[in-house]
């Protein structure tokens, strides 16, 4: 299956679809601009990274869970209501977080309250996701919309920490996080109050069927689990990524080039993105999910190549072409829980997505600032590679858990 210009046209311009495609881009926006902002004014206001660092890890573990516990209660309750009630939430959990910090509570007090503001941090990307099989019918237009959200959550993600960079240099280091609280709970009420929300019901669920699926959710089910796999090796290589770019142009004599790398590899993304859902290949599914991966794994190993090589040029090339993956493979992760998760269990389906994503990010950053000090920044690449090639490999080998079962053979009439 593949989109043309003028489905993204039609899915974003759909009946009841601006309202609140504008209002979760406002409540999308400071995803990529919490934890950086957060971490950025405790450094500010402790003097210490390592302190900064565990309190922004801690909203990360809170956002990895939270994403999973909404996304199930959206299933069962609808969008609306929850998204009301975390946002109050947050917004309580955000000012609390503040006034610590101001008042230079410890640093077993500031986690806590870190976990509690990732926690209640609206999961907008799953809600948001999981509207469009409200307003768009499956197909191309469908793929458009998902492909729309890839897309707009990797703009989300360049601007969105060069917006807190620029704002802990105000005469308030804390004005980051209040603009990106502020901006998370305006566009989640927005989101949760236009009419196209506030009328989505609960879909049928399927049978849980008890035992394991009835305790972990949605990620019981074979397939769904396959993509998760899928978004966690995504988010490996996506994190180590993060820590070896910084490690090489440091060693490279120009530390502020890391920040000017990502952000293009996060340009490739969006234009590739746009072109690739009108030729997708690998065309199925099945097929596409490992083979993405496995190139994204390959071409961070290839990274380290140039990282040890010293060649800026080759560096800069290899990234654009890595970058090049990044929204197919979203896209695709969008596709596989349309595909697998059972029926009224899209929202938490998303949410597992997220998690997935979350955590991989985290472990990818961890295990490449382990590899740079070990070995030198080109090690990073070569930790993250492998680890997404591993994936690959589970993934293939489970490929035919998100196949479209071939259709029962008709008895030959006698």
């Amino acid at each position: 299956m593949s989109v043309s210009l003028s489905d993204y046209r039609a899915a974003v311009s759909v009946p009841g679809a601006v309202v609140p495609v504008l209002a979760s881009a406002l409540a999308r926006l400071p995803i990529a601009m919490f934890s950086l902002a957060t971490l950025l004014y405790v450094q500010r206001e402790s003097g210490s990274f390592a302190v900064a660092g565990a309190v922004s890890a801690g909203s990360l573990i809170g956002v990895s869970v939270g994403s999973v516990v909404q996304g199930r209660a959206m299933d069962r309750r609808g969008p609306s209501q929850v998204l009301l009630l975390v946002a109050a939430l947050f917004a309580l959990a955000a000012a609390g977080l503040v006034v610590s910090i101001e008042s230079g509570a410890p640093l077993l007090a500031l986690i806590p309250l870190a976990v509690l503001t990732g926690f209640t941090q609206p999961a907008m990307p799953g809600a948001s996701r999981a509207l469009w099989t409200e307003l768009v019918p499956a197909g191309p237009r469908r793929e458009a919309a998902y492909s729309y959200e890839a897309i707009s959550l990797e703009v989300f993600f360049i601007l969105g920490p060069a917006l807190a960079a620029f704002l802990v240099t105000a005469p308030w280091s804390g004005t980051g996080l209040v603009v990106a609280s502020s901006a998370m709970v305006v566009g989640s009420v927005a989101f949760a109050l236009c009419r196209p929300v506030r009328t989505t019901r609960p879909a049928p669920r399927a049978a849980s069927g008890g035992g394991l699926s009835g305790v972990v959710g949605v990620i019981a089910n074979p397939g769904m689990l396959t993509v998760a796999l899928a978004s966690l090796g995504f988010g490996l290589v996506i994190g180590s990524v993060e820590v070896g770019v910084p490690a090489v142009a440091s060693a490279l004599g120009s530390p502020s080039l890391g920040g000017v790398l990502l952000s293009a590899w996060s340009v490739t993304s969006v234009l590739v993105g746009l072109l690739y859902g009108m030729r997708p290949w690998p065309r199925p599914l099945y097929l596409r999910i490992p083979v993405l991966m496995a190139t994204f794994g390959a071409l961070a190993v290839l990274m380290s190549v140039a990282g040890a090589s010293g060649s800026l040029v080759l560096l800069v090339l290899t990234m654009l072409l890595a970058g090049g993956l990044i929204t197919p493979q979203v896209t695709g992760h969008s596709l596989g829980v349309e595909l697998v998760a059972p029926g009224g269990s899209a929202t938490e389906a998303f949410g597992w997505v997220v998690t997935a994503a979350t955590l991989g990010i985290a472990l990818g950053q961890s295990v490449a600032g382990v590899a740079v000090e070990a070995s030198g920044p080109a090690a990073a690449f070569v930790a993250g590679g492998l680890g997404g090639l591993v994936v690959a490999t589970v993934l293939w080998f489970r490929r035919r858990t998100v196949r479209t079962p071939d259709p029962a053979p008709v008895a030959a009439a006698v």
